[in-house]
């Protein structure tokens, strides 16, 4: 029979569950021998002592995967890549700092101060260790990778912090090291003006590369990632047929350390991050590579829910493959929990008097109208109804690799007409919803005649579809698509404090032109 790239018998090919892929590929090459490993994680912990900082596990528990402790080498000669940055459930006092290193190193640690001259507190850190073996036919070789997160709690809000990561023999404070040396500033204690910027469907290219150099001229305070991370997996389809390559993961860590070493990089989970080999549902990997706050309503299995609140704007962070209709792989993964967990999330932000706007990201597309994956109908069953419950003010998406945003829509109608430069308020006219899936991926097309590359389409209706259960696709007149784009873009929001709080949403191509521009101002 024929074995394709997971090595799953073509005639299962498309009928598993992401659990069951990942059964069936542990059971057989654990039996054949392939790799002979025990289940375990190296933990180093550290404290540190005076200093009036915190360290604690980070946010997600370590993952559930075969591993194996690789040899160690000559620590002077491994120096640590890939740092990124996450916030904790309260931005204001925590930060998690996570790092690769290609090598099994002794005793990582963080090393923090107010100076760049005055890194004295050193902290100690967790190893989270991933074996891959060979997949895709023998294709692909085996991958060992090491993957060092730093949990740091009460930092001081507001307060901007210089941090070196090392190991024994690599000291980032020793001045040969000082150019491998980061900062990051904690959110404020009170409300205040910042911009943030989101995208999803990134991966490793050329574009992808020269849209986080443009991300970083905002001095966002954090990036949204609305999933499809870096395409260690290009199929995408959920399906024993996808391949798998983890070195991938190396080369995004690599290509976006410039702005998540900085930045918060607050990601989400796409179709394209589920990797059956590492945990039931396939979010092993995830769990190893970040760490991300632990308040959603199951962060082990479902490490891509969780909210944060950043000034006077909440973000909820969800997980839509729990949802889709298109790619069913993990439908129904949390058992209803996490639409439960969310209708409780909106209701508790909303309530709370400090909060000005609510801010919703995940990958699959409730409104979008291209060619590729146009709008996924379990969103709009299970989630949309309580965005409007809630009057959540903006919904941002990936999924569909380009640019669209909708007017305000209420029930699946335009409440209200938001032409570029216009403003909206969602107590009464609907929430706007926006596709921002041009971040570095090859571009997909919108309907004939609307797909132009590099003009925008501010046009009144088009011919689409949604997915329904069944993997089926029912078609539908669109009137709510306003502006539509097909080059590679990112979406930059500036959110104004104070009394007549005010969010402004760009669209910027990577040429830095701006495409397309809103304002969202709530009623009294």
């Amino acid at each position: 029979m024929d074995i394709p790239r997971f090595g799953i018998p073509e005639k299962l090919a498309g009928r598993m569950s992401m659990a069951e892929q990942h059964e069936y590929l542990r059971t057989r090459l654990t039996r054949r021998g392939v790799l002979r490993t025990s289940v375990a994680t190296a933990a180093i912990a550290g404290a540190g002592v005076g200093t009036g900082l915190a360290t604690s596990s980070p946010a997600q528990a370590a993952p559930t995967v075969l591993t194996s402790r690789g040899p160690e080498v000559d620590g002077s000669l491994v120096a640590p890549f890939g740092r990124h940055l996450a916030y904790g459930a309260d931005p204001k006092t925590q930060m998690t700092v996570s790092w690769q290193v290609p090598f099994a190193v002794r005793r990582p640690y963080i090393r923090i101060g107010l100076k760049p001259w005055a890194l004295s507190h050193r902290i100690g850190a967790e190893v989270r260790h991933l074996t891959t073996p060979v997949l895709n036919g023998g294709k692909i070789a085996a991958a060992e990778q090491y993957y060092v997160h730093a949990g740091l709690e009460r930092l001081r809000p507001g307060t901007t912090y210089y941090y070196g990561v090392g190991h024994d023999g690599f000291d980032p404070a020793d001045p040969r090291n000082l150019g491998t040396l980061g900062t990051f500033t904690t959110a404020p204690e009170r409300a205040e003006s910042f911009t943030f910027t989101a995208f999803g469907d990134q991966g490793v290219s050329y574009h992808a590369l020269g849209n986080d150099q443009l991300i970083l001229g905002q001095n966002p305070a954090f990036h949204l990632h609305a999933g499809d991370i870096c395409y260690a997996d290009p199929s995408g389809s959920g399906t024993s047929g996808d391949s798998y390559d983890a070195r991938t993961w190396d080369q995004f860590l690599a290509q976006t350390e410039s702005v998540a070493k900085t930045v918060p990089w607050m990601v989400t989970t796409g179709n394209h991050d589920m990797e059956a080999w590492y945990s039931p549902d396939g979010y092993g990997g995830q769990n190893a590579r970040w760490s991300l706050p632990d308040n959603g309503p199951d962060p082990v299995n479902q490490p891509g829910v969780y909210s944060f609140v950043h000034g006077n704007v909440g973000v909820v962070a969800l997980d839509a493959n729990d949802v889709s209709y298109e790619i069913p792989a993990n439908y129904g993964i949390s058992g209803g929990k996490q639409t439960q967990w969310l209708d409780r999330r909106l209701a508790e932000l909303r309530a709370d008097r400090h909060v000005d706007f609510i801010v919703v990201f995940f990958h699959h597309c409730a409104f979008s109208t291209t060619n590729a994956h146009a709008s996924e109908g379990g969103v709009r069953e299970s989630w949309v109804p309580l965005f409007e419950k809630h009057q959540v003010d903006l919904v941002i998406n990936g999924h569909n690799h380009v640019y669209e945003r909708t007017d305000a829509i209420k029930a699946n109608a335009v409440g209200r007409k938001v032409p570029i430069g216009e403003r909206t308020d969602p107590t009464r006219d609907g929430i706007v919803y926006v596709t921002a899936g041009g971040a570095g991926r090859s571009l997909y097309d919108f309907p004939a005649p609307d797909s132009y590359e590099g003009h925008v389409k501010d046009q009144e209706s088009v011919a689409s579809y949604h997915w329904v259960k069944g993997r089926q696709k029912e078609t539908e007149t669109v009137e709510w698509s306003r502006v539509r784009f097909t080059g590679y873009s990112f979406l930059a929001v500036e959110v104004q404090a104070g009394h007549h709080p005010r969010m402004t949403v760009t669209a910027l191509a990577e040429s830095g032109a701006r495409i397309d521009h809103f304002e969202i101002k709530r009623g009294r």
